[in-house]
């Protein structure tokens, strides 16, 4: 969640779904492009089918994860990357559904490459020592440095060393050449936003929090939920803070959030600590998921990274990182598998444009929505820039919505279930609106999107493209800037439409997903669990009609 906001190539579409997908006939084998790829049905679908298992054979493609489907039984998903002799291609990337092993649905994109070295110049301690001149921290030893195809925005490739770096404008993915080690991209991957003891959270209200004895004190450690759980409470020591996430401090036991008696008092702790296992169970309860990365991957978030008593000392920089904001921080941390952080926001009386800003861990969509941040990047792994960060922006915030209406009872009022983001501790409110984007300042249809360059081209602002589309699909209405109306599923029903988002992001999208792609994949979702023409896939297909993606 960046400040006032929660922190977290080419178009690819599904044949007869949205516009017809390019036959992989017409590629020209030598040509240097990136071609999407489309298919749900037909002779298209069967001669993409062919070219991913013939790509596989000849090692261009490679497996790289196969999930069953726990929303529609009898799916199974498979996602595959692209390699250029060996050497991966950023946003190459394809899945393919399979029904009973009949492939029945193909998304992604295909990079045609030639001319491109694959032999670095410089050595790869040569391109560390690159990195570590980018960045005032240490650059441990151990952060992984991998050696890729990238495509640039002009369109031609380069051979690259790829890492995360902080800088003063947050955790960097970065990207260098690997012939000259000139800089070639960089964008802030920053995705902002057993005992069973007693505590009171943010908004004042009693709740049961799964902790550990360990030492004689009880621990912010979930010993109920299958995952490890683990909430460290760092007190405040900004040092330790950047350290633990920069993969530097190892922390130990007493860094663990504790409490002597089990009635806990901390409040962002017992709220970060309980929402962290309300997500888990929502993700399990609602799409039989296992955590993360289906497979129970550890959890560890990070309250009181700084007080908001020192806010006097503080620079603005680490006022916006970790005051006034929320995030997930894909790769952070020392096994570098990632980490949440949850700011303290603003001592009581002060305020930001009339807004005040209690401890972010207090909203139960903040947390939630972070935590899919992590749930992303175990599935399609959302590029975090332009459409495709717009797209992982918007699945956190559908999530988060889905914890809410899964726990609350729906009203406009504190801990009530409604379509605002982070109301219950940015009042009045919240950050963004689900319903109503353009009362915050955000566009509601795609001819109004965002088209600079900040915010990594505007991956929060145009989130709400996608997410405004999920609340029609649901609630149902009228855009307010194309006039055009949607038959909503209802209230009611509106387990359809988080399943349908769910699988399409989840499992159909691939990295470098486009509005169009989610217009599709979304779609294609719908028909698989539904069934064609069903009022899901009315819904979604007239949702995203009224906001501009057809």
């Amino acid at each position: 969640m960046g400040r006032r906001g929660l922190a977290s190539c080419a178009v690819l579409v599904a044949a007869g779904v949205a516009v017809a997908a390019q036959s992989p006939q017409t590629v020209a084998p030598r040509q240097t492009r990136a071609v999407a790829v489309g298919a749900a049905d037909g002779t298209l679908l069967r001669s993409w089918d062919a070219t991913v298992d013939a790509m596989r054979r000849g090692g261009e493609l490679v497996l790289t994860r196969t999930r069953t489907d726990t929303v529609l039984a009898g799916r199974t998903h498979e996602r595959y990357e692209q390699y250029f002799h060996g050497i991966r291609i950023v946003g190459g990337e394809v899945t393919r559904q399979l029904t009973r092993g009949v492939t029945s649905s193909i998304f992604g994109e295909i990079h045609q490459v030639s001319g491109v070295s694959d032999r670095p110049e410089i050595s790869e301690d040569a391109a560390r020592d690159v990195f570590r001149g980018m960045t005032p921290k240490e650059l441990p030893e151990t952060r992984p440095i991998e050696l890729v195809i990238l495509r640039k925005d002009d369109g031609t490739y380069a051979l690259s060393y790829s890492t995360h770096v902080w800088t003063s404008e947050g955790w960097m993915q970065t990207y260098i050449d690997a012939l000259n080690g000139d800089l070639l991209l960089r964008y802030n991957a920053l995705e902002t936003q057993s005992a069973v003891g007693t505590g009171t959270g943010v908004l004042g209200v009693a709740k049961k929090i799964s902790t550990r004895l360990q030492s004689g004190r009880d621990t912010a450690d979930d010993a109920l939920r299958p995952p490890v759980l683990i909430t460290y409470d760092l007190q405040g020591n900004l040092a330790r803070t950047e350290d633990y996430l920069d993969g530097i401090y190892v922390p130990t036991s007493t860094d663990i959030a504790s409490d002597s008696d089990n009635v806990w008092t901390d409040t962002a702790t017992v709220d970060a600590h309980v929402y962290l296992g309300y997500t888990y169970d929502y993700y399990f309860k609602r799409f039989g998921r296992s955590g993360l990365d289906d497979r129970n991957a550890p959890i560890y978030a990070i309250t009181h990274p700084v007080r908001r008593s020192d806010l006097a000392t503080l620079s603005l920089d680490d006022i916006d990182t970790y005051l006034l904001n929320a995030f997930w921080c894909g790769g952070c941390g020392p096994t570098f598998r990632g980490a949440m952080v949850f700011g303290d926001g603003l001592p009581p009386g002060l305020s930001i444009g009339g807004q005040t800003f209690d401890f972010f861990s207090g909203a139960l969509d903040i947390v939630a929505h972070e935590l899919t941040h992590g749930l992303t990047q175990y599935t399609s792994n959302l590029i975090y820039r332009n459409e495709s960060g717009a797209l992982n922006e918007a699945f956190s915030d559908i999530l988060g919505t889905g914890a809410e209406f899964f726990y609350q009872t729906p009203g406009s009022g504190l801990r009530q279930a409604d379509y605002l983001i982070g109301e219950d501790v940015i009042r009045p409110g919240g950050d963004r609106s689900l319903a109503n984007p353009a009362s915050h300042g955000h566009p509601d249809h795609y001819t109004k999107r965002f088209t600079g360059s900040a915010d990594n081209g505007g991956v929060h602002t145009n989130s709400l493209i996608a997410s405004h589309a999920f609340y029609l699909a649901i609630e149902g209405g009228t855009n307010r800037t194309s006039g055009l109306s949607v038959t909503g599923v209802g209230g009611a029903n509106r387990e359809q439409i988080e399943k349908v988002f769910y699988r399409a992001f989840a499992f159909l999208m691939p990295a470098n997903a486009t509005f169009l792609t989610a217009r599709a994949a979304t779609i294609q979702a719908s028909r698989d669990v539904y069934g064609a023409n069903s009022a899901a896939e009315r819904a979604i297909t007239q949702a995203w009609t009224a906001v501009g993606v057809n």
